[in-house]
């Protein structure tokens, strides 16, 4: 409706102009009416706020895994952080699902298998989340019945999900701030748009970028543990799988329109880098993972990363806020800032002329 009132207007301005002559009145009165016609773009800077995995406790094989307070209390510690946010984002590593035997596993518990409640779908809600990838290794744990209700699930509560079943649910877009912004997941398996293809890529994202003014990339790849805290140049291989040359993948994404890569899967963090005056964070870490894993070290090192975009995607700056996943996984704020100087360390490690500027105090700047 915008555009038909600019193009009618425009039209009457030529019209009088070069067809039947107008007083100069006229002329301003018409000129007018095509600059109230015209939209005007908020300048604004959009804050993207985004952290790593979540899998609340699964009921799968049994529920002795399941957090305290049913999980209601998990995010307390970063809510704020995601209710500040213009658009708050992470990755759902796990279908949310009541029933099932997971095929993945069968009878036996001897596998790692997430089955979240559907009933803690209020719980990301409640924290502010708005936007959740479903693109990973565990979002076929329970195959389509799992993928089905994790849709559904997170439909009902009002969170948009990225990354599913190929191309039919790849990108969702979130406007705010008169902005409409797509979110694209990707992962190293076959229920989701696959990191490891390039040219696919390269196609979702320029499609995306045609219809959004700010995309989004979000990636689950990369070797897994604490031995893979690094950013190797070529594809990396884990449990026999090609999941991802990351850095060629999020270049490429960026090359064809892409505005910010936030990648997770390694279940620890990994340095970023800038390139075009976009940021790479190639992975967030664990983030509110409980019961399932061995968290000590690099593995329980966690943080929510603030990202201020400017309104054609350009890296203006953003802050770490550290966190550490005690226990069996309980988010605690950490006065250590020990996430900070890991990611000043590894960044400068594996990106020394392109890693962005890291204070002590977790502030992010483009050199």
């Amino acid at each position: 409706m915008m555009f038909s009132g600019l193009y009618r207007a425009s039209w009457l301005v030529i019209c009088c102009w070069f067809l039947a002559g107008c007083t100069e009145n006229e002329k301003q009165d018409m000129e007018k009416s095509v600059a109230a016609s015209t939209p005007i773009k908020n300048a604004e800077p959009i804050t993207i706020t985004a952290a790593g995995d979540i899998m609340l406790g699964s009921t799968f094989p049994n529920t002795t895994r399941m957090p305290p307070e049913d999980g209601s209390r998990l995010l307390d510690p970063v809510a704020p952080l995601f209710q500040a946010a213009d658009i708050a984002f992470a990755n759902l590593e796990g279908p949310l699902i009541d029933e099932g035997v997971s095929g993945k596993c069968g009878k036996s518990g001897n596998c790692f298998a997430f089955k979240m409640p559907t009933r803690y779908g209020k719980h990301l809600k409640n924290a502010g989340l708005d936007v959740l990838s479903v693109a990973n290794n565990h979002a076929n744990d329970f195959g389509e019945a799992g993928r089905l209700s994790t849709r559904k699930t997170l439909d009902e509560v009002g969170i948009l999900h990225a990354g599913g079943d190929r191309q039919s649910f790849a990108t969702t877009f979130k406007e705010i701030k008169g902005k409409k912004v797509a979110f694209i997941g990707f992962a190293h398996n076959n229920v989701a748009p696959n990191v490891n293809e390039l040219e696919a890529a390269r196609q979702l994202v320029q499609e995306a970028d045609a219809k959004a003014d700010l995309v989004v990339v979000s990636f689950h790849g990369g070797a897994e543990g604490s031995g893979n805290t690094r950013v190797p140049n070529r594809t990396e291989i884990f449990f026999g799988e090609a999941r991802g040359n990351l850095p060629l993948f999020s270049k490429t994404v960026i090359d064809a329109g892409a505005d910010l890569v936030l990648g997770h899967g390694p279940h620890v963090l990994r340095g970023m880098e800038v390139y075009k005056d976009r940021l790479i964070a190639y992975s967030l870490g664990n983030f509110a993972t409980y019961g399932w894993f061995q968290l000590a070290g690099a593995t329980a090192e966690t943080m929510v990363l603030d990202v201020k975009l400017d309104t054609d995607g350009k890296f203006l700056g953003g802050k770490i806020h550290p966190f550490v996943l005690v226990g069996r996984g309980m988010l605690t704020k950490d006065k250590s800032n020990s996430a900070i100087s890991t990611l000043r360390r590894l960044s400068k490690l594996d990106f020394p002329n392109t890693m962005p500027v890291i204070t002590s105090d977790g502030t992010v700047s483009p050199k």
